[in-house]
């Protein structure tokens, strides 16, 4: 049902999704969506994905998913982080090793996480996403959407090596060519993309 409304209202806003959907997709991986500098981009990217059968989940604490509010946040996509402190440590689990134990909990699993922290201009991506899919063992899914074109889907799949430079790297290089709806607000992060 998801995929079939995700498709209706991906046409209705005029949008066209890529076809190339690499097969980790499915499985496990962490998704980025770039450029993010409008409210309407996660919308579409989450329709975008649900007409492709993917369900994409996004990250909330986990007390979030209790009654009375759970079963929304569940219904939308989210999935409850749990940081809390095991018995066998001193201390509450960092925020990347806590969405990285998820992928150890699910067969299949594709979380989104922002790349870019917030629709402002920013020159410097929050990187956890990146030790996420580090730490996990999985792949990085580049999502974008192309407001010239508008097109949205998976560009590639980036496995990172643990070398973030080159990796970042590829990951830069990928964006340089997809147009945001305010280009005023978007930018390759700048450590990684040669642009100063």
């Amino acid at each position: 049902m998801k995929k079939i409304i995700g498709k209706i209202v991906i046409k209705i806003l005029g949008w066209k999704i890529d076809p190339n959907t690499p097969k980790e997709l499915f499985e496990k991986c962490v998704v980025i969506a770039a450029p993010h500098t409008s409210n309407w981009d996660y919308p579409i990217a989450v329709y975008s994905m649900a007409a492709l059968g993917v369900n994409l989940r996004y990250t909330i604490k986990k007390d979030w998913m209790k009654f009375p509010y759970g079963g929304f946040f569940k219904l939308m996509g989210g999935i409850g982080v749990d940081r809390s402190i095991p018995n066998n440590r001193h201390q509450r689990m960092n925020l990347v090793s806590a969405i990285a134990n998820l992928f150890k909990k699910h067969d299949q699993l594709a979380v989104i996480v922002q790349a870019e922290g917030t629709r402002a201009l920013q020159k410097k991506w929050k990187t956890g996403f990146y030790y996420i899919a580090l730490e996990a063992n999985v792949p990085i899914a580049l999502g974008y959407l192309d407001y010239q074109k508008k097109v949205s889907g998976i560009g590639k799949m980036i496995y990172p090596t643990g070398d973030i430079h080159r990796d970042m790297s590829e990951i830069m290089d990928f964006y340089k060519n997809i147009t945001p709806k305010f280009s005023d607000k978007f930018a390759l992060d700048e450590r990684y993309s040669g642009s100063k």
